[in-house]
């Protein structure tokens, strides 16, 4: 199944701050909560199930053991084979996926809704009967390292996965959540039961969907499919990363363009100022092709033909950082470049107009990323997961409006110090 690691894709993602007018919650007697928008115009239900578990939750010997549980779910259940578990929703032209995160593991498919009960009986087998066969556990692993030669052979991947341990060294959020070839050569089925069961809490787990159907037939499908799930607790704590210092490492790489990556831990997903400072970055360089990055290093000068910021919140600590290639001659100035846009969005506030333009650009794209039912549906997995509810795009908007320029400016003097970041850099071969 797919690696989903949200910072991968680069762009500060206008889903992960969605919202919803109008959603609706039931728990079930054993802990797990079933999370409902009901949308009249589609006929295509998109569910899932998201447990609050990554690859953060690792101990140093199961680094990629979330992964690969991800993996070996669909491998084959107390009454279905791989192959069964293939076929179940492909045949009725449905979709079956998955991904794991630094905190996160979701298994999801979207279907026409006639099939929805389909969909959510084939999702509680592969989440909670999974047997793990001796065979596929080999066959697995052999594709989960090639998983890994094709990220290793993807320098524009493999900067995100090394940064990481740069600015979270000797911390599970520094890990790759592959894992290294040692770990996943050392993987077996008791390490996957012991894994899951030191995690899994069905507390901590949510069932999201969006589809036409009202919520009380909703409820019903979930409760004969996952009400008889034991209801379970963990002690599991997780710690937060406390050391920090900046660090500047350059590697040969047999690459023909430079990488460098570039930033620092930032605020946590329960920090106040998330919001503000996720719009700082989009200003920067988010999506748009107006960003500042954009428009200087590769509108003005030409030297990348992408440059990306981004922003990733975790419930105790944050990550930013600033991802380019160039070729190697144009490095230090493309990185001059970035510093002094750096140093213009601390020293100089934003006027007025900039400030108004900034926000509706923000608004724009979070109320266009509600547009996809299936984003939506993990977003909303992952907000109750980790605040307990899903704020409306009204709530969201109004926060934004609040949003001064000498708020910004304080969190830029904060979070955007060049001097404070750390720099990894993959060159090319002499």
């Amino acid at each position: 199944m797919k690696r989903n690691n949200v910072r991968k894709r680069g762009n500060p993602k206008a889903s992960s701050l969605s919202t919803a007018e109008e959603y609706q919650i039931h728990t079930l007697a054993n802990g797990i909560r079933i999370a409902h928008k009901q949308v009249p115009y589609t006929q295509i239900a998109h569910c899932g199930i998201m447990l609050d578990i990554g690859s953060r939750d690792e101990l140093p010997h199961q680094q990629g053991l979330a992964h690969f549980w991800e993996h070996m779910a669909f491998k084959g259940t107390e009454k279905r084979s791989s192959y069964h578990v293939i076929n179940r929703l492909e045949n009725v032209g449905g979709e079956l996926n998955a991904y794991t995160t630094k905190e996160k593991i979701c298994f999801h498919a979207s279907v026409l809704d006639d099939h929805f009960e389909k969909a959510m009986d084939l999702l509680a087998d592969i989440t909670f009967h999974s047997v793990f066969p001796d065979k596929q556990i080999e066959r697995e692993r052999n594709v989960i390292l090639e998983e890994m030669s094709m990220y290793v052979d993807s320098p524009e991947d493999a900067i995100q996965d090394d940064f990481d341990q740069l600015i979270f060294p000797d911390h599970a959020l520094g890990n790759n959540i592959l894992g290294t070839a040692e770990t996943v050569n050392s993987f077996g089925r008791d390490h996957l039961y012991e894994f899951i069961n030191h995690n899994i809490d069905t507390e901590r787990i949510v069932v999201s969907s969006v589809s036409r159907l009202p919520f009380s037939r909703v409820i019903r499908i979930a409760e004969k499919y996952l009400g008889g799930v034991p209801h379970r607790t963990t002690d599991r704590k997780r710690n937060a990363p406390v050391i920090y210092t900046p660090v500047r490492l350059e590697r040969e790489r047999p690459i023909q363009q430079a990488q460098c990556a570039m930033g620092q831990p930032a605020y946590s997903l329960l920090d106040e100022r998330r919001l503000p400072f996720f719009m700082l970055v989009n200003l920067l360089g988010g999506p748009g092709m107006n960003s500042r990055f954009n428009l200087s290093l590769r509108e003005k000068y030409g030297f990348v033909y992408s440059i990306e910021a981004n922003y990733t919140p975790y419930l105790d600590t944050g990550f930013t950082g600033i991802f380019f290639g160039t070729e190697k001659k144009q490095l230090n100035k493309s990185i001059s470049l970035i510093n002094k846009e750096l140093r213009r969005i601390r020293e100089v506030p934003l006027t007025t107009l900039q400030l108004h333009q900034t926000k509706v650009q923000l608004m724009g794209q979070l109320a266009m990323s509600e547009e996809s039912n299936m984003s939506f549906m993990l977003m909303m997995a992952k907000s109750i997961l980790d605040t307990g509810k899903v704020d409306s795009l009204p709530e969201i908007f109004g926060e934004i409006e609040q949003i001064t320029a000498s708020q910004l400016q304080e969190i830029a003097m904060e979070l955007f110090d060049e001097q404070n970041f750390s720099y990894l850099t993959f060159l090319p071969e002499d």
